[in-house]
């Protein structure tokens, strides 16, 4: 047997609202209320709210100056205390690809250290989104004297709306031939 309860307000036995409709608008509890969701709050079949991915990947080997992308010695951050949450990112000759569409904040950090002169370096990230041709969607700069080490951001959201498609990478340029580049790369889910 099918019921069908009709109500436009329901409230609580001292009379205060806990749900109530009006004008196609749904309000749950009122000011001050905490509402408790057991299970997953959806928005049209998408998980609303929190984190729901967070991954770190770095460099396996120092890269040299000049002008590149970071297209090996990739891996996942494994050291101690570090927590990955979700499925993560993949990563194939440093092309990254997305576990699940949604907005990401990519963060960057390239770690410089100066050669036996002047440095300027640049950190960049590239995305595409018909998985072939990138553009440049942020840039880091930083310049320093001779030995100077440096740590260069830059960060990106990334509106991931098919994974077979947007991807990302990670470049670096240093005028300095003697310089080496460490890098960090965190890859968050926002929604």
């Amino acid at each position: 047997m099918t019921s069908i309860l009709k109500a436009d307000t329901i409230q609580d036995t001292d009379g205060n609202n806990i749900i109530n409709e009006s004008g196609n608008t749904i309000t749950i509890g009122a000011s001050g209320d905490t509402t408790n969701i057991v299970g997953t709050l959806q928005n049209n079949g998408s998980a609303v709210g929190g984190l729901s991915m967070a991954d770190q990947w770095r460099l396996t080997a120092n890269a040299t100056g000049g002008s590149s992308d970071i297209t090996s010695n990739w891996e996942r951050n494994d050291s101690t205390g570090f927590g990955q949450l979700g499925t993560g990112m993949t990563e194939s000759s440093g092309i990254f690809t997305f576990p699940s569409t949604g907005i990401y904040l990519v963060s960057f950090f390239l770690n410089d250290t100066g050669g036996s002169s002047f440095l300027s370096s640049y950190s960049r990230i590239y995305v595409t989104t018909n998985n072939s041709s990138y553009t440049e969607v942020a840039r880091g700069m930083g310049a320093g004297g001779a030995s100077e080490t440096q740590v260069i951001p830059c960060e990106a959201v990334v509106d991931v709306t098919d994974t077979s498609n947007v991807k990302v990478k990670f470049a670096y340029y240093h005028g300095d031939s003697g310089s080496t580049q460490k890098v960090i790369v965190i890859k968050t889910k926002l929604m």
